[in-house]
């Protein structure tokens, strides 16, 4: 049954009084009625009615016969709307058209002023994975990730995702937070993809250089930037400086995230106050080695209980880590070879603490230094026991 208040209401909207929508809604209802019906069945006072009638005949809604008893009787709804539908597209069509050169205005004023709009998409919580997981699968050539534990979590449920573009020889870098080196998300991460350790601030997803999505870890939600040419390429800048000085991990990736841990935090110690302590070292100590040794133990880093194998093994990975290099222990020949790709002196600091640490365990040690301008640097220790 149709709602006649409804109908009331809904031609109110459309510029009718209360009274001349009432009117109009019986006459559908009843048919051709009597002036005095109408005024009973559409509960408009006697006084009223007659120019309520009048006010519908003038707008084309209702017939009023010119005989007594007055009859009237409403104008079929398509026949009596049809000008007032036309005359309210006319008049959004006219607001659209409005709107829209308005706008153009707005933004030749901004282009004059030397600036330009750019629009980007929120994404709620509930929706940022699916939109990540779709964004690693449509990239072309490259995705660079910084991502704090909030982000690398995200990242970790993405593995079918980077797998597919993994096939496709993508090139894929993720920065993340050096407590996740050999987390459960880290591991989950594929084979193939380098990741980097360095203190992330942020979650930012960079696609093709041209698409960033960025997270915001407090509450989950999310934003898309398509082709932003300024904040794309800053944050490429901002990547590309933090992934030049981070540490990387694939030396790291068997381990436990106990020893991971270790030795990035011995690599942190010396990286930020290890030169510094060595020159003080040199000039006013006797066995600089040993301090290092003790810089170490300062920062709680303790390496005296290890074994030689151990030793071996946390300087193969620093020096895989910081020189792409090697440490090879021959147990025949009680022979150590360290070797660096870098030709900068970079691996004496290393040298250094191995030295401290095998002396601290008991070996005599006789150090031979070879330099190869091609080749990088190479070191030789013999070690004997006292």
């Amino acid at each position: 049954m149709v709602n006649e208040h409804a109908l009331t209401v809904s031609l109110e909207e459309f510029g009718l009084s209360k009274y001349e929508a009432q009117a109009y809604v019986s006459l559908i209802a009843k048919g051709t009625i009597s002036a005095g019906e109408l005024a009973y069945y559409s509960e408009i006072p006697r006084t009223k009615i007659y120019p309520t009638l009048l006010k519908l005949e003038n707008k084309k809604l209702a017939m009023i016969s010119k005989s007594k008893p007055i009859m009237c009787t409403a104008i079929a709804p398509e026949d009596a709307f049809d000008g007032i539908i036309h005359e309210q597209i006319n008049k959004v069509t006219a607001m659209n058209t409005l709107v829209s050169n308005l706008k153009k205005a707005s933004e030749e004023s901004r282009k004059s002023r030397g600036s330009e709009e750019k629009k980007y998409f929120e994404l709620s919580a509930n929706n940022v994975l699916a939109q990540l997981q779709t964004m690693i699968e449509g990239s072309k050539s490259t995705i660079k990730i910084m991502a704090d534990q909030w982000g690398f979590g995200l990242l970790a449920e993405c593995k079918e995702q980077l797998l597919s573009v993994l096939r496709r020889n993508l090139d894929v870098k993720v920065l993340v937070l050096p407590t996740e080196i050999c987390s459960e998300s880290y591991r989950t991460i594929p084979e193939g993809i380098e990741i980097r350790a360095s203190e992330i601030t942020q979650n930012c997803f960079i696609f093709d250089e041209t698409e960033l999505l960025m997270i915001n870890n407090n509450n989950g939600k999310g934003a898309i930037f398509s082709s932003t040419e300024i904040l794309g390429s800053n944050q490429e800048k901002v990547f590309s400086n933090i992934w030049k000085n981070a540490i990387k991990t694939r030396a790291l990736a068997d381990m436990t995230k106990a020893e991971a841990q270790e030795i990035y935090k011995i690599i942190k110690t010396v990286n930020e106050t290890g030169l510094m302590y060595i020159l003080n070292s040199t000039i006013i100590s006797k066995k600089p080695e040993f301090d290092m040794f003790k810089l170490l133990e300062k920062n709680g880093i303790n390496l005296k209980p290890k074994s030689l194998d151990d030793i071996i093994e946390i300087m193969d990975a620093i020096m895989q880590i910081t020189c792409s290099g090697h440490v090879n222990f021959e147990a025949n020949t009680k022979n150590i070879t360290i070797e660096s790709k870098l030709n900068s002196g970079h691996s004496l600091l290393w040298i250094s603490i191995l030295d401290g640490c095998l002396q601290k365990q008991g070996y005599k040690t006789r150090t031979i230094y070879q330099n190869n301008s091609n080749k990088g640097e190479k070191v030789h220790i013999k070690i004997s026991k006292n």
